[in-house]
């Protein structure tokens, strides 16, 4: 059975993981860090799936980064033991984070305020059970955080440690880096996410504070990084997928990408040039991450049955259920005959937000295999 005999049977539209490639990517990302002596802690964020996550965890279990607290639930009870949720926690969350490092898992949580930091020393106290957090350091401005340098660093450090609490570490995010593009920018971008982390931990221990962890990443700078010097462990999760956005600035290429939406054909308006499809943005997300990028891909890049790009198409328009696939502006290619019944595969722009639209991935197994394997996903808070 070929892969288009295979895809063939699933409805549409469908969300395709390539497992070979996902392989490849976390290889490559892997082998990367390990040059540099650093640890890889993924971002779960992703995947968003037990058995995607078995295949990007050392040993299936850790350690692992996430986004929530249903991630952390979901992937604790599948013998996940070392989780970092790496959102600012607020405080009547404490209680499921208790719950959760009751059952054994050694969670920890974010913070970049005074009043996180002794929500978190209250809870520990009443618990009976010192919570580990990082410290949210902000290197670029592009969200929460506190400067390296800011007083606040120290007095939340302090009211953590003697407050019942642990202060674990520091933590920071380079998100602004995914508008660097290039190896030279991006290379500067993880220079500036390393030396924010590692000065706020040098002004911790100046303090008499413990910083064991030196926490820093995003899929841009993990990739580019060429010194990791002071840093502990890094962060990354598109790395595994990747996606358009990841292509437009030069961390990978659009053969790297191993998520696509299975579609079909479903109609024309040769009038207009359109070729009619059965996944909007309700499949595709409204993700418009390459808008601003020197080459706009739409919603998103259309490849044949079997992954090959078509040359000049993408999906410039996206309603609820309809995507419109025509030639790229600008482009001199020319529409070709798709009749009615035939299957596409559009590459996303964000990974994350398309896969988000559905409940499981259609897995095109690595390996000699063409039957199509389920990988259920979950979504929730």
């Amino acid at each position: 059975m070929t892969t288009a005999d295979a895809l063939d049977a699933l409805p549409t539209p469908a969300l395709i993981l390539d497992e070979a490639l996902m392989l490849r990517n976390v290889a490559r990302l892997r082998g990367h860090l390990g040059s540099l002596g650093v640890a890889l802690r993924p971002h779960l964020k992703t995947v968003k799936s037990v058995e995607a996550a078995r295949r990007l965890l050392t040993d299936g279990n850790g350690p692992a980064t996430v986004s929530t607290l249903k991630e952390a639930e979901a992937f604790s009870a599948a013998g996940v033991r070392d989780i970092l949720y790496a959102v600012g926690i607020a405080p009547r969350k404490l209680g499921r984070v208790l719950a959760l490092r009751s059952t054994g898992c050694d969670l920890g949580v974010v913070l970049d305020s005074p009043e996180q930091a002794a929500a978190v020393a209250e809870a520990s106290r009443r618990a009976g059970d010192a919570v580990p957090a990082l410290i949210e350091i902000d290197c670029d401005g592009h969200r929460s955080g506190l400067r390296p340098d800011d007083p606040a660093v120290i007095d939340i450090g302090r009211i953590l440690e003697q407050g019942g609490a642990t202060l674990r570490g520091v933590v920071t995010h380079a998100g602004e880096s995914y508008g660097a593009v290039g190896s030279e920018a991006l290379a500067a971008f993880a220079e500036r996410e390393r030396l924010a982390a590692v000065t706020a931990a040098a002004a911790l221990r100046a303090a008499g504070l413990p910083c064991p962890v030196v926490s820093v990443g995003s899929t841009p700078t993990a990739h580019f990084a060429r010194d990791l010097t002071g840093v502990t462990e890094v962060r990354a999760g598109v790395f595994a997928l990747f996606d358009l956005v990841m292509a437009g600035i030069g961390v990978c290429s659009i053969d790297d990408i191993a998520l696509s939406v299975l579609t079909t054909v479903i109609g024309h308006r040769r009038d207009r040039g359109w070729i009619i499809v059965d996944a909007g943005w309700m499949a595709l997300s409204r993700d418009r991450g390459t808008a601003k990028q020197a080459v706009d891909q739409g919603y998103g890049v259309v490849c044949d049955v079997g992954g090959r790009v078509l040359g000049g198409l993408i999906v410039t328009e996206a309603n609820q259920e309809h995507g419109i696939v025509a030639v790229r502006p600008g482009s001199a290619a020319t529409l070709p005959e798709l009749p009615v019944g035939t299957l596409l595969r559009i590459l996303p722009n964000h990974a994350c937000a398309t896969a988000a639209q559905f409940d499981g991935y259609a897995v095109l197994p690595d390996g000699a295999s063409q039957s199509i394997a389920h990988w259920p996903r979950f979504r929730g808070w």
